[in-house]
């Protein structure tokens, strides 16, 4: 009986135990794979790339825009109705959510527009951009039938483009460090400020090399070197999105950009054909983009505008999946520019409908249309008749997804929109952009040592330009919520101890707004005026500190044929040189800052100046920087990553030109103002020759370099020990130099340290005449210095 009682009590065990499985089996059935983090993203992303229709797979390839009207209240609020009746099928972005993109300027309630930022625009603050996108992803989410979140991309070149956020020097200031380290830095916190609003993709960094200063995007890059382009690319690429995915909730996916060729454009003029053969590619313009996405799993890379051999990047199936996915392994998705699709009509003149453009596009490998969806829309259409493949889709939509997923979108696609003000331009975040603009300045001329000023010295300090009040931080700015002038600057330093009178001088253009399209310089009677203003304001000055160069409408992308940035030439605009002149004749000690986007042929300024300083864009601490180094509690350290060329009939004057470059001109020079790499200090050093631990190597083996570097002088400073290569006899042409190595380092007077330096193979390699990448038996020069020009050198043999 009791073991009939046990069996009872068994069997009902048994029913009720399969009864909860059955249970737990059917919720585990009801919960579709793709909603579970814990399975694989694989798995995740096929699960649900089964679930979707046609329609819903290219809503992943779009974004939107100029049309943002269409989702949005009239305040610009997000509309979850008006979105599901224009996106049935979901969407796969909203682009640029913190602008007001399709609101009307009177309805909404805020400040002035910001330099970088559209005429008279007012864009979302902190807390409006973390709403919006909070509404947009509970859309997305809960709105949708399978409740895909979404991409929000945001511009962050030199900062997060959105206002209040925090506002670093310009790209090529950012080079100017040659520190790696502080440029991680600067956008970890640029990531911190966009991931706090909602942001989860930067269209950043630019990581083209630049070789043609009439450009107007050069100010974006980090120069003219392949390695230091590399180097300062892959900081800023960990400083965005970390080392490893998937992503951390303070960190964002960059976008590379552009790929390639981008950087020396026919006449110096953007967009113009890139008249460059393979082997110059894979030397110079592929380099940062390969270099950053085998160091990093990058899951965006943006094509460039331009055409290369006749094929635009955007429909250049061997540049966009031969190369970067077959050569590179690179996994995420290819994202368009701007537009660029339409302009394979528009502007290269190669397709007659939209639909031939997005099936050039998809084929060759573009994933996403930005910053809408005009042509892509047509994809279903195209699918159905055949023109496309639906597997074509799934592959794009796969690097889509995954992008969602490994940014762990589907379980935190929302922000505290209460912290958002909180986490924007924080104390921490100011005093970093303090210190970039510091190390970002380049002491080009200091003739007696005029610099660092003593204020115990000065009693008048006169300050001169227009840009010394009215800060120029460059393009692809906001309105941070401070920027800190020149003028403001030395007038916190002299409080108590001197005087500072300013005068305008000079003016450039009528207005400083980087996208108007129109722009005017100020009329020459106007500065003539001011000129002699300045002239008695200065008579009476013990020093002159004067800021002249460019601002956001002088140096610019050129985005349309009305809206133009590239110059044809290289000189100071304006009156700026009569201004120049005149201050000189005064016979003054007068120091010359320069807040500029370009490398500028400034022979006079070289000439005439006591003490002469390369700021670039300086950011929002431009003022407190500015002070720093001229009153000496700073060291300036910073080098050039481009050439200054002495005059536009030089170009192009690249360091690392083949040696038959440069021959000479009649009545010409083919030396440079000042060479890559060059940048003085208060102190002096002396680097030694380089130490190479064996003169013999096989082309497996590493070549240990040591190089000794002391600082001679009497003050604490940096500096940089460049080290380049020449590959004394190879099968193809080789450059005069090569940059492979750099360190900035700190030293106290009399303090001496030894660099230690390791080549490997890939630094060894060449191109050959195979297009094979090769190390060649052979002998190699070592040269180390402080610039590319004052070196000394010692040779190791490669042997077979």
């Amino acid at each position: 009986m009791m073991t009939t009682i046990t069996r009872r009590h068994v069997g009902a065990s048994l029913i009720a135990m399969s009864a909860a499985a059955g249970a737990s089996s059917a919720v585990a059935q009801a919960r579709p794979v793709y909603k579970d983090p814990r399975a694989s993203i694989d798995a995740r992303i096929e699960d649900l790339l089964g679930r979707m229709t046609l329609e819903e797979k290219v809503a992943q390839m779009v974004g939107i825009w100029e049309h943002k009207g269409k989702i949005q209240e009239d305040n610009g609020d997000f509309s979850p109705a008006k979105a599901s009746q224009v996106f049935p099928h979901g969407l796969g972005q909203i682009s640029r959510p913190s602008d007001f993109r399709g609101v009307k300027q009177e309805n909404i309630q805020g400040g002035a527009g910001a330099a970088g930022a559209a005429a008279g625009a007012v864009n979302r603050d902190p807390r409006q951009t973390a709403d919006y996108i909070n509404a947009a992803q509970r859309w997305a989410m809960e709105k949708t039938r399978l409740g895909i979140p979404l991409l929000m991309h945001e511009e962050a070149l030199h900062g997060y483009v959105a206002r209040y956020s925090t506002m670093f020097p310009q790209s090529i200031a950012l080079a100017s460090t040659w520190d790696p380290e502080l440029v991680e830095k600067v956008f970890s916190c640029a990531a911190r400020e966009m991931r706090a609003r909602g942001a989860n993709i930067a269209l950043a960094p630019v990581v083209d090399v630049a070789r043609d200063p009439r450009w107007g995007r050069i100010e974006e890059t980090y120069g003219e070197d392949p390695y230091l382009v590399s180097q300062i690319s892959v900081a800023a690429v960990t400083g965005f999105q970390g080392k490893t995915l998937p992503l951390a909730k303070d960190k964002v996916f960059v976008t590379l950009k552009h790929l390639t060729g981008h950087g020396q454009p026919e006449s110096g003029t953007n967009v113009g054909p890139a008249q460059i053969s393979e082997r110059v590619l894979r030397e110079n313009f592929f380099p940062p983009f390969e270099a950053c996405i085998k160091a990093i799993p990058v899951r965006a890379v943006m094509p460039s505008y331009n055409e290369i051999d006749g094929v635009p990047s955007h429909v250049n199936k061997w540049l966009l999946t031969d190369v970067l996915r077959g050569e590179w392994g690179f996994q995420g998705a290819a994202t368009s520019d701007y537009f660029a699709i339409r302009e394979t009509i528009t502007r290269h003149k190669m397709f007659e409908t939209p639909q031939d453009a997005a099936v050039a596009a998809v084929t060759a490998g573009v994933d996403v249309e930005l910053p809408d969806g005009e042509y892509y829309n047509h994809l279903p259409a195209l699918v159905r008749a055949g023109r496309v493949s639906e597997e074509q889709i799934n592959t794009a939509v796969r690097r889509v997804l995954r992008i969602k997923f490994e940014g762990g979108l589907f379980e935190n696609p929302y922000v505290d929109a209460k912290r958002a003000d909180r986490l924007t331009a924080t104390p921490d975040a100011v005093a970093l952009a303090r210190e970039a603009a510091r190390k970002a300045m380049i002491l080009l001329k200091n003739d007696k040592g005029l610099l660092p000023l003593d204020a115990g010295k000065i009693k008048r300090l006169a300050v001169l330009g227009t840009h010394a009040r009215d800060t120029p931080i460059g393009g692809y700015s906001e309105v941070p919520r401070k920027v800190v002038s020149v003028l403001e600057g030395l007038q916190q330093e002299a409080k108590g101890r001197f005087t500072v009178d300013y005068a305008e001088a000079v003016r450039i253009t009528e207005t400083r707004i980087w996208s108007k399209d129109d722009v005017k310089l100020v009329d020459p009677a106007i500065n003539a005026r001011l000129i002699a203003e300045a002239v008695e304001v200065a008579k009476n000055a013990d020093v002159i500190v004067m800021v002249l160069g460019d601002n956001e409408e002088t140096s610019r992308e050129a985005w349309a044929d009305q809206h133009l940035g590239d110059r044809s030439s290289l000189d100071l605009l304006g009156q700026q040189n009569d201004l120049a002149k005149a201050i000189f004749d005064l016979r003054k000690p007068t120091v010359v800052l320069l807040l500029n986007g370009r490398p500028l042929t400034v022979n006079l300024l070289a000439e005439r100046a006591d003490a002469l300083i390369e700021g670039w864009y300086l950011g929002q601490e431009t003022g407190h920087a500015v002070a720093d180094v001229l009153f000496g509690r700073f060291n300036p350290g910073g080098k050039l990553p481009v050439t200054i060329a002495k005059d536009v009939g030089q170009l192009p004057i690249y360091y690392n030109h083949k040696p038959t470059a440069h021959r000479g001109y009649l009545f010409g020079d083919t030396r440079p103002l000042y060479p890559f790499g060059f940048g003085l200090s208060y102190t002096t050093f002396e680097i030694s020759a380089p130490r190479i631990a064996s003169v013999s190597v096989r082309a497996t083996e590493t070549v240990r370099i040591d190089v000794d570097v002391a600082n001679t002088g009497q003050r604490a400073g940096d500096e940089v020990v460049q080290l380049y290569l020449r590959d004394e006899a190879a099968s193809v042409t080789r450059p005069v130099l090569e940059l492979k190595r750099f360190r900035r380092v700190t030293l106290a007077p009399g303090a001496r340290t030894t660099v230690s330096f390791e080549l490997t193979a890939q630094d060894l390699a060449l191109w050959n005449i195979d297009m094979k990448r090769v190390v060649e038996p052979g002998k190699f020069t070592v040269l180390v210095g402080p610039n590319s020009v004052d070196l000394k050198s010692a040779s190791f043999t490669v042997t077979a």
